[in-house]
C-alpha cells in the first residue's frame, strides 16, 4: 500500500543553500514548522553521496511526512524512500512505476499543456502527484523555463484535478506570493526554506499563508 501523501507544503532540498547547516538539520527544522513532504535533490552529488544524504534525511522525518528522491530510482529503492520524482528528461514514468512497484509514490513534472496531457494519458495509478511549474522563474532551477504565472498553473491544475490527480506548484514561491497560487493541492519551495535564517519560522509562515 502506498503511503498517504499530504502535499500542502513540499520541501525540495538544496545542499548549497542550506549551508553552513546540514540538509537534515534544515529538514528537521522545516518539518517542525509544518512541512508535510520532502524531496531530496542534489544534482551534483554522486550516487553514494545522494544515498547517504537520503538516509540522513529519512532518519529525521517523523511518521506522516513522506520522502521523495529526485530522479534517482536506485537511490530511492536502496534508501527506503517513500517515492521518487521524475522530470521530463528523466526516465519515463511508466517504466519508473514498473521499477518501484505498486507501494511507492511517483511524482512527475509537467509544465506545459502537452506534458500534462501526456501525464493524464498514463495508465491510472502510474503517477500519484504532478508538479506544475515553474510558476515564476527561479535561480534554483535555471533550466526550468519561463514562468507559467498563477493563471497558467491554475489551468493545468484544473486538468489534473478533473482527472483525479493531485498537483503541486513549484518555482519562485515564497510566503509573499504563495497566496496567489491557486487550484493546486500544495506548493513546493526550495530557497524560501533552505536559504532562510530560521527554517522553522519560514515553514510556519508559509503554512499560515496556505491555511484555508
Amino acid at each position: 500500500m502506498r503511503p498517504g501523501l499530504d502535499p500542502t507544503l513540499y520541501l525540495v532540498t538544496d545542499t548549497v543553500l542550506s549551508r553552513p547547516r546540514t540538509v537534515p538539520d534544515v529538514v528537521r527544522a522545516a518539518v517542525a514548522g509544518g512541512v508535510t513532504a520532502v524531496q531530496v535533490r542534489d544534482k551534483t552529488a554522486s550516487r553514494r553521496e545522494l544515498y547517504e544524504l537520503t538516509l540522513a534525511v529519512r532518519a529525521v522525518l517523523p511518521p506522516g511526512v513522506v520522502l521523495f528522491v529526485d530522479d534517482a530510482v536506485d537511490v530511492a529503492l536502496l534508501a527506503g524512500a517513500d517515492g521518487v520524482h521524475v522530470g521530463q528528461d528523466d526516465l519515463p514514468p511508466a517504466e519508473v512505476r514498473a521499477l518501484i512497484g505498486p507501494d511507492r509514490l511517483l511524482g512527475l513534472s509537467a509544465g506545459t499543456p502537452e506534458e500534462m496531457a501526456a501525464a493524464l494519458a498514463l495508465p491510472p495509478g502510474t503517477v500519484d502527484l504532478v508538479g506544475i511549474g515553474p510558476v515564476w522563474a527561479t535561480p534554483t532551477k535555471p533550466d526550468a523555463g519561463t514562468g507559467l504565472g498563477p493563471s497558467g498553473v491554475a489551468a493545468l491544475a484544473a486538468e489534473a484535478r478533473a482527472a483525479g490527480l493531485p498537483s503541486v506548484a513549484i518555482g519562485g514561491i515564497s510566503a509573499a506570493n504563495a497566496a496567489s497560487v491557486t487550484g493546486v493541492d500544495g506548493v513546493c519551495v526550495v530557497s524560501a526554506i533552505c536559504a532562510a535564517d530560521d527554517p522553522t519560522a519560514a515553514a510556519r509562515e508559509l503554512r499560515a499563508v496556505l491555511a484555508p
